[in-house]
């Protein structure tokens, strides 16, 4: 049997609008539902540890020596599922563990540096660079994109996160 997608409610569904008002110096939209598989294999291979690549819609996230974590549009788990299992594979679909943000505007980096202990400098945290990390006491993984930064959050800790982001955000708009 499987669950009907339409009834299914993102862990950020109360906060989304209140979150889209955010003006100025920060933007955030929840991106929900995101297939995403969690690889472990034993090979080296591109990207960097701490990097990640981007294959048209599918992003390759390296998290530790033998961790990746691929991320891909809603509904697509199981082509990820099959364009990544091999025998020296093991793949399993955490799709519903997190849900992500996508942060962008000038003031984006000072939030994160606020809240956050790693250096988000471009010349440090560049494009493609990703990092399983702190966010106002919540565990994320956060990747630096073209425009801004993804924050991929458990559905746990989403709630948490965002009121974060609604109270800190007031401060540092005002600057900008």
């Amino acid at each position: 049997m499987t669950a009907d997608r339409n009834l299914r409610r993102s862990p950020l569904h109360g906060v989304r609008d209140r979150l889209a008002t955010l003006s100025g110096a920060i933007t955030v939209a929840e991106v929900p539902f995101l297939a995403q598989i969690n690889l472990r294999i034993t090979r080296r291979s591109e990207p960097r540890p701490g990097g990640s690549t981007s294959d048209g819609d599918v992003d390759v996230l390296w998290l530790g020596p033998d961790e990746f974590l691929v991320v891909g549009p809603p509904g697509s788990e199981q082509r990820l599922i099959s364009a990544y299992s091999g025998p020296e594979a093991s793949v399993v679909d955490v799709s519903a563990q997190r849900t992500a943000l996508d942060l962008d505007g000038p003031g984006v980096r000072e939030l994160l540096a606020f809240g956050c202990s790693i250096d988000l400098h471009p010349r440090v945290f560049a494009v493609g660079d990703c990092a399983q990390t702190v966010l106002a006491h919540t565990p994320v993984v956060l990747q630096r994109r073209m425009s801004g930064f993804r924050v991929l959050v458990r559905s746990s800790f989403a709630a948490h996160l965002a009121a974060w982001i609604l109270d800190a955000s007031p401060d540092l708009t005002a600057g900008h």
